[in-house]
């Protein structure tokens, strides 16, 4: 690698939490929100098992309801502002609420949602690292009676989407031919398995072309997490700061110093958006600002005219 200085770090406070530091929190600083999605082939419904145990006085927030439309029928993208603000209201949550979101994983889908609040200017929002099964393992309180309905509120003035932090599909096909040229175009960064990136593995969605998008490079989100599996039940956590700077700079390799010195920017990619964001949140604990394609894989390969890549270069 030839990168000469490490990815910096930022000064600004962590978007992780840990149980114990919420749980110290006064009772109705803050609103929990479980933000639990699921791959249809786990056979498992979210909302359910939120009515059944969750976090005290938590809400569910529902990343496929509260979503745009898409011409391709692709799920959890972006919502427009009316469609936030509208969940935001039903939900108790006004523009001040400060949010903890969580998922049944432990990092998994929460960093999506924390993302798109994050879009639209909610500057009071972070992350559980370790989500609802840390919470259990350490022994803080559960709620296990049905959820009462949240109070109404207003969001507003209403809120405006960063476009800079999203790429659309006429961007990403404007970029491919020169994402890894050494004078321009933007980098962006592969977080499905290196099997579905290099197009040995069949992609879980039918009819989809294995493969990755041109000049696209693989950092598997399973490398920014580690699994606590002698821990009942069994999560995931981002890894510690030292450890997710090694593994971003190895996805970099010699286009870590242009990152540094800002002649490169980057963008996340996954399956169908969801795992891009723990790319964008791991980067986000470097101090790196990212950008995610929100139709991802999906949306790329969908499109028949859409030039494919395989192999791990």
């Amino acid at each position: 690698m030839s990168a000469t200085r490490p990815l910096s770090l930022s000064t600004r406070e962590s978007l992780l939490v840990t149980p114990e530091e919420v749980n110290s929190w006064a009772s109705g600083s803050y609103v929990p929100l479980d933000a639990t999605w699921l791959m249809p082939a786990a056979n498992r419904n979210p909302h359910q098992e939120f009515e059944k145990k969750r976090i005290p006085n938590a809400r569910y927030f529902d990343l496929d309801k509260v979503a745009s439309q898409h011409p391709l029928g692709l799920p959890h993208m972006m919502p427009d502002s009316q469609t936030f603000a509208g969940a935001c209201e039903s939900l108790g949550i006004d523009r001040g609420t400060r949010l903890v979101f969580y998922d049944t994983h432990g990092v998994f889908s929460s960093p999506r949602a924390l993302f798109t609040f994050k879009a639209f200017g909610h500057e009071e929002a972070v992350v559980l690292n370790g989500g609802l099964p840390r919470w259990e393992v350490e022994g803080h309180p559960l709620e296990t009676e049905p959820p009462s309905a949240p109070w109404k509120a207003t969001y507003k003035p209403l809120p405006e989407l960063d476009e800079s932090v999203i790429r659309s599909y006429e961007q990403i096909i404007g970029n491919t031919h020169f994402a890894t040229d050494d004078k321009a175009g933007e980098l962006l960064l592969d977080a499905r398995s290196r099997e579905r990136y290099s197009g040995e593995a069949q992609e879980p969605r039918p009819g989809l072309p294995a493969g990755h998008i041109p000049n696209s490079l693989s950092l598997p989100f399973s490398n920014l997490l580690e699994s606590h599996l002698d821990k009942s039940p069994s999560y995931t956590t981002m890894l510690p700061v030292a450890r997710l700077r090694a593994a971003v700079e190895a996805a970099l390799g010699p286009y870590t110093e242009d990152v540094l010195t800002g002649k490169r920017s980057l963008v996340n990619t996954c399956g169908s958006g969801m795992t891009a964001a723990i790319v964008w949140l791991a980067l986000q604990e470097l101090g790196v600002k990212s950008a995610l394609y929100d139709e991802s894989w999906t949306g790329y390969a969908l499109r028949k005219e859409s030039p494919v890549a395989t192999g791990s270069d």
